[in-house]
């Protein structure tokens, strides 16, 4: 094969790769509502990936690569029940059905791929985030089947073992086989059930991206970006949800930020502390018309969009100095309201403190060192050093500096807290 050979046919893997990280979530959940497996359903969506990456180099990237790609999953899975002996005439009708598909859809391999892709998608987010899952396989599940992800970046994203992230996400796609979870998107109250465990898993994967809970780097963006394209497309999916809007204008909101929040050498910048001119002024208007989308559908703010609301204050401000911190702490006193919670608690001391004086922060902070859920929290003892070194009680400061960095998992972030242990000016 010549250089020029070699070049094109490296350039059109580059597209097929491109391609696929676009299509696949598309692919499978199309797939999944034909053969009704989600496992069947990625394996038969890989044999379409392979039958491109045999095809395209020669002929060149189809029109529309999705429906190429679909059309091929759909011919592998009649491959799989005509060869496979057929155990019921359930399965015989599944055949059939996929077969009469395919003859329809033949001529059709330009135009758009399903008229129902959309709704296969939110089917597959419903099913990635089922509360029958633990919360890990919730996350791991969506990441592989709806970001992209290999099991390699998904383990490697949070530190986890390359066999344990698969066996976390071979055992969800068990459990929902067994269990007969329908891949459908519920209604009711069922639905409002399951969106919120949607949405929950989304913003964990961005907090997990945002602030890493453990290793050398403080932030990791690919997980910020992969929840933030997730939350667009479960925004143009269901558009009449406002928390849907609310979680994607939080995400855009504090992503805004991540040029400014840390150094030159990768070490954490406080927020009062950051170069705003660094902020991304066109993420913080799309967060801001997100947040107003949300705000629009009426009714009283749920939990994201209230947090997207407090995001939108830090958005709004020039300076450190005009930020609007008695209107952040009113905000965070609604969101308790909805959703206690100490770590709630603990963000509206900070606000506290930051609109009237740490003196007034601090007997709120004190009260959370009882709550259990914060024991080995350890932002509850870095805020708490923090009020105490603004305050001048620089050795209890300190104390309280390090016994934060004790908890840490996270080395940025650990040699953060230790430097401000260290700092008694």
């Amino acid at each position: 094969m010549g250089e020029a050979a070699t070049q094109s046919r490296r350039e059109t893997d580059r597209a097929i790769n491109a391609v696929w990280r676009v299509e696949q979530a598309r692919v499978i959940a199309g797939l999944t509502r034909m053969v009704r497996d989600i496992s069947l359903a990625e394996e038969l969506a890989q044999d379409a990936l392979m039958a491109a990456l045999r095809a395209w180099p020669e002929s060149g990237v189809p029109r529309n690569p999705g429906a190429w790609l679909m059309q091929a999953g759909k011919r592998k899975a009649i491959d799989y029940f005509r060869h496979r002996k057929m155990a019921s005439g359930k399965l015989e009708e599944i055949g059939r059905t996929m077969e009469e598909d395919v003859a329809d859809t033949e001529s059709a391999l330009h135009d758009h791929l399903d008229d129902d892709v959309g709704d296969d998608l939110l089917r597959l987010i419903f099913t990635s985030c089922h509360p029958i899952l633990p919360a890990e396989s919730r996350v791991a599940l969506t990441l592989r089947l709806l970001g992209g992800l290999t099991t390699e970046e998904i383990a490697r994203a949070f530190l986890a073992n390359d066999t344990t992230i698969g066996q976390r996400i071979v055992r969800a796609k068990r459990t929902i086989a067994e269990a007969g979870v329908p891949f459908e998107v519920p209604r009711g109250p069922d639905r409002d059930e399951r969106l919120a465990s949607v949405l929950g898993v989304l913003y964990l994967i961005f907090n997990e991206g945002y602030s890493a809970t453990a290793g050398q780097d403080w932030m990791r963006p690919q997980l910020c970006e992969e929840a933030m394209r997730l939350g667009r497309v479960l925004a143009g999916l269901m558009a009449e949800e406002p928390e849907v809007h609310g979680l994607l204008a939080l995400m855009e909101l504090q992503h805004s930020r991540v040029r400014a929040r840390t150094d030159a050498k990768g070490n954490p910048v406080l927020l009062p502390d950051q170069n705003r001119a660094l902020w991304d002024q066109l993420m913080i208007r799309r967060g801001l018309d997100g947040l107003n989308r949300a705000q629009q559908q009426g009714g009283a703010m749920g939990p994201y969009t209230l947090q997207a609301a407090i995001a939108a204050c830090h958005a709004r401000a020039r300076t450190a100095d005009d930020t609007n911190w008695a209107q952040i702490a009113s905000l965070y006193t609604i969101l308790n309201q909805i959703t206690p919670s100490p770590i709630i608690e603990l963000n509206r001391a900070v606000a506290v403190s930051m609109a009237d004086g740490p003196a007034a922060a601090l007997p709120l902070i004190d009260a959370l060192r009882e709550a259990p859920a914060l024991a080995n929290y350890h932002l509850l003892y870095g805020v708490r050093g923090d009020l105490l070194h603004k305050l001048g009680r620089l050795d209890e400061a300190s104390a309280e500096f390090r016994k934060a960095a004790d908890l840490t998992r996270n080395e940025r972030e650990k040699a953060f807290l230790l430097a401000r242990a260290d700092n008694r000016n």
